[in-house]
Formats: C-alpha cells, sequence, structure tokens
C-alpha cells in the first residue's frame, strides 16, 4: 500500500524532534535522581526496557518467573518500575470502538462448557474487551482467558492476576517517570488499507497527547507503515521499526533484513531499529552501518535475558534491550556497564578482598567474539 495515498496535511505539527536523536534524549527518568530518592547519577547509559511490564507470560516455561506476574497489566509495569528501567514495553491495539487497549495477542480465547471461542481484538468494543479475565468489580466474574503456546491452548494462570487495562488507564496509574515504549500492534497476515491505518493511529495519537505530559514516550511497530505513517502525523516523539532482523522472511521484503530496516528509517525518517538480538548477533556488520547512518538500535528477544549476551551488546555499540527478566538484567547492567568513579572499583576491590568480575576485552578479541557469534547461532 502506497502511503502517498494518505492525506495528514489537515494533522498539526507538534514539537519536532531533535534531529539525529538519542535515545539519551528519552530516558530521563533518572535524571532527577535526587528528587526520586534513586542514584541517578550514575545511571548507564545503555538503556533497559521491561518487555510487556516486568516480563511476558510464556505459561508453558518451567521458570516460574515468566509465570509470576500477568503481563501487558497496570500491575506487571508498576513492579517494573521498582527496578532502574527506563521505559516499559506493550502492545497497543485499537477496538472496534477506537478505544487503544493494551494486549499482545490478535485473538482473545474463552471456554464455555468445553467450547473454546476466539474473537478478534479489533473487533470487539471496549466494554466486551474488558469482559475477560479479571474484574475490577468485586464479586464480578469475567470470562476465562485462555492462550495459544506452541500449537496449544491453555488457561492463562498467574501467580498475581490483573485486570485487562487501556491505555489511558496505563499512563493514569502508572508511575509517572517510567517511559513508554508503545508497539502499535497490527496482525502480520492482514495487508492494512491507508485509511484503517489513520483511524488506529490517529485514536492511539488522541490519548498520548492528552495523557503523556512530561512521560517518555517511544513507538514501535513490526508494521512499516503502520510506522512511517506515525512518524508523518506526529513529530514530537521517536518512532522506531521493529524488525525480526532476517530471522523470519516475510511477503514484505522491507521487514526482512537490518538493510532493509535502515531503508524504511532513513527513508521515513525514522530514529531507529528494534531488532531480534539473533539477527544482529548473525549480522554484526550491520550494527556499523546502522550507527553510521545515526540510527539508535535497541533489540529484543531471549537471548536479552542472558546477561552476557547483554554485556556483549553494549561492547558491540547498541543502545539498548528489552528484557523479560527485569530484576536480573538490570542487575546485571548495574553491575557490568555503570561508569564508576576514577579508583573507585580499585578501592571496592581492595575492600572486598577480590578482584571485580567484569569481562574486560581487547579489540583483538572483541573482533574475534564478533566472527565467532554468527557460527554460534546459526548453529
Amino acid at each position: 500500500m502506497a502511503l502517498k495515498a494518505v492525506h495528514v496535511s489537515d494533522v498539526p505539527n507538534l514539537d519536532q524532534v531533535p534531529e539525529n536523536a538519542s535515545l539519551a534524549l528519552y530516558s530521563s527518568r533518572f535524571a532527577k535522581g535526587v528528587e526520586m530518592g534513586r542514584a541517578a547519577s550514575r545511571a548507564p547509559k545503555f538503556v533497559v526496557i521491561g518487555h510487556r511490564g516486568n516480563g511476558m507470560n510464556a505459561l508453558n516455561s518451567s521458570d516460574n518467573r515468566m509465570r509470576a506476574i500477568k503481563e501487558n497489566s497496570i500491575v506487571s509495569f508498576n513492579a517494573a518500575s521498582a527496578f532502574p528501567i527506563d521505559f516499559v514495553e506493550f502492545d497497543v491495539q485499537v477496538t472496534k470502538d477506537d478505544c487503544p487497549v493494551i494486549f499482545h495477542d490478535n485473538f482473545m480465547l474463552s471456554s464455555d462448557n468445553g467450547t473454546v471461542f476466539e474473537k478478534r481484538v479489533t473487533e470487539l468494543t471496549l466494554s466486551e474487551f474488558l469482559c475477560y479475565g479479571p474484574q475490577k468489580e468485586p464479586g464480578k466474574e469475567g470470562k476465562s482467558l485462555l492462550r495459544k503456546t506452541n500449537g496449544k491452548i491453555v488457561e492463562w494462570n498467574v501467580e498475581t492476576d490483573d485486570f485487562l487495562c487501556t491505555l489511558q488507564e496505563a499512563f493514569q496509574l502508572v508511575e509517572p517517570s517510567l517511559g513508554f515504549n508503545i508497539e502499535l500492534k497490527f496482525d502480520d497476515q492482514i495487508v492494512y488499507e491507508p485509511d484503517y491505518l489513520v483511524r488506529v493511529l490517529q485514536a492511539t495519537l488522541q490519548v498520548v497527547f492528552e495523557y503523556a505530559k512530561d512521560r517518555p514516550i517511544i513507538f514501535s511497530s513490526f508494521q512499516p507503515d503502520a510506522a512511517l505513517l506515525v512518524r508523518k502525523l506526529q513529530e514530537k516523539y521517536p518512532v522506531f521499526f521493529l524488525t525480526n532482523g532476517g530471522t523470519e522472511l516475510f511477503y514484505d521484503v522491507r521487514r526482512n533484513s537490518l538493510e532493509e530496516a535502515v531503508k524504511v528509517c532513513l527513508e521515513g525518517g525514522l530514529h531507529g531499529i528494534v531488532s531480534e538480538v539473533k539477527g544482529v548477533f548473525r549480522n554484526p556488520g550491520a550494527v556499523t552501518k546502522i550507527k553510521e547512518s545515526k540510527l539508535s538500535l535497541l533489540t529484543y528477544g531471549k537471548l536479552n535475558n542472558v546477561a552476557e549476551a547483554v554485556y556483549m551488546q553494549h561492547l558491540m555499540g547498541i543502545d539498548g534491550v528489552i528484557v523479560d527478566l527485569v530484576q536480573e538484567i538490570t542487575e546485571a547492567v548495574s553491575d557490568l556497564i555503570k561508569p564508576s568513579t576514577v579508583g573507585e572499583e580499585e578501592s571496592f576491590a581492595e575492600e572486598n578482598g577480590k578482584r571485580e568480575s567484569k569481562p574486560q576485552f581487547s579489540q583483538r578479541e572483541l573482533s574475534f567474539l564478533l566472527k565467532l557469534i554468527p557460527e554460534l547461532i546459526h548453529g
């Protein structure tokens, strides 16, 4: 679909994002650490983002942490805010009556007398959407909520459940210093008409403009036309293009490599790329090209729950990571990446009778690792 068919001339321009905007400009949560009672001056510039809040739900995982708190919920967002992260990432879809809601899956699954019913989120009204899962009203029972996982339909059981929420509620109920990485969610199997994209994006932007206030915001989307369009519709907040980085192929070639992602960003004036981390490790040379293009680079994926993989990305010049294990990775980032004052590390080591465990790589060793990693990932 051609974006030139979309008429956005009537949409007023907002404050412009500075040219070559850095993520650091939008990671200001700890800039006022004294007032907030946090060690702001020592926070690293490497950005950590909580995936769907405090982490996604993997209902078939043997790791209980992946089933601790309901993903994409107010409880999860506020749980993540207890740790030194910059943003939480979450998925926004728009209901049939134009209300932006937070939910990842394309379909709501529920059962009644043993029969499973499936409803597309975007074909529900807001009231129909909110009928699923726990209810705010005491004593009221909502429809059961199921999830399809690896081809199996399972009960969506977590240790700490929470009701479904709207984007407006997230702005109103989540710690105000916490940034929002708003993923504009669309179905990979649908070719969307420009008019539909405009309607959905304008409904989302209306809520953001009214309730964001000073909260840092990043938009992102796997849908290239949506990413380009939200950049045209507003100039206040940075827009990132999400990509699998070539780890999965799609009909739309713009989604099939980091090189194509760079083209999308440069042609549309986007601010950066969010790639599956394996796509970056398989093609580490792309990081240099992305940086030379003055684009920011974030990653997502299971490997971002491994501290060593996160540290390697820091060494490669990647700007930040989206993670599920928020507590563990923020602690690792603090230990491995956090800048120290001169002589502080030596003093600490002397006091504790041990040396720091932070890995040290020469340029030659780093070059070797960058050549080795693609082989390991492909293997």
